[in-house]
């Protein structure tokens, strides 16, 4: 491979993981937005979050191109084959954490009418511990850290005993006021979403462990007993 070939190849990956920067960023504030729209009851800001989705849609199909393009030019073998299929992967699941914001911000509307202000900020207090994570997991793909990818994989009990703590209080306010049951059990699927996304940020922490050292972590991430193991 010639010295041009070889730095044009540098370039290729480069932009690639600029461009999963690029749509890490906009899944963080979707997501950010989205709680924020949830504990505000803000109508306004939560149609905005839907409104991005397509733009994070649209780069995934973006960066899928460009790595087609890659593995057919390049043929890039270790490392270099590693960062194109963990750039893939991440794509795939920040994809799905902009899914689930939208979601989420779906979701407004339908709990307007929930006057439990603890739990309100239960989903707020779980909101900003997702989105930490995600922060955290973003900042250590660009810098390819390992150590701050695993603190992330290692941290997903929190999230789900967050979750399980968030369920407990939600359905006795359930059962306490039966007038409030649909709201709730529209919070319910918001403090699920919150659940999913933590995983998904444990996901792209193994592809970071992955790409960095090319060994896989455990196949099973630390857990506490779900109340919803599916």
């Amino acid at each position: 491979m010639t010295e041009h070939t070889v730095r044009s190849f540098s370039q290729d990956l480069e932009e690639l993981s600029g461009e999963i920067a690029r749509m890490g960023g906009l899944a963080e504030d979707m997501l950010s937005d989205a709680i924020q729209a949830i504990a505000m009851r803000d109508l306004v800001l939560a149609e905005t979050v839907v409104a991005r989705d397509p733009q994070i849609d649209n780069l995934e199909v973006e960066i899928e191109k460009k790595i087609l393009r890659l593995l057919a030019l390049r043929q890039p073998l270790a490392r270099d084959l590693r960062q194109v299929i963990s750039a893939l992967k991440i794509a795939s699941e920040l994809e799905r954490i902009g899914d689930l914001a939208k979601s989420i911000a779906k979701r407004v509307k339908l709990v307007e009418k929930v006057e439990a202000t603890t739990a309100l900020k239960g989903v707020a207090r779980m909101g900003r511990l997702v989105t930490a994570q995600l922060k955290r997991v973003l900042d250590a793909y660009t810098a390819q850290e390992t150590d701050a990818a695993n603190k992330v994989w290692s941290r997903d009990e929190e999230v789900d005993e967050h979750y399980q703590s968030l369920f407990r209080e939600v359905v006795t306010y359930m059962i306490e006021d039966p007038r409030t049951i649909s709201a709730c059990a529209h919070l319910l699927f918001v403090a699920k979403n919150l659940e999913r996304i933590g995983d998904h940020c444990t996901n792209i922490a193994e592809e970071i462990h992955f790409l960095v050292t090319g060994e896989q972590l455990p196949v099973e991430r630390p857990k506490v007993d779900a109340l919803n193991s599916n």
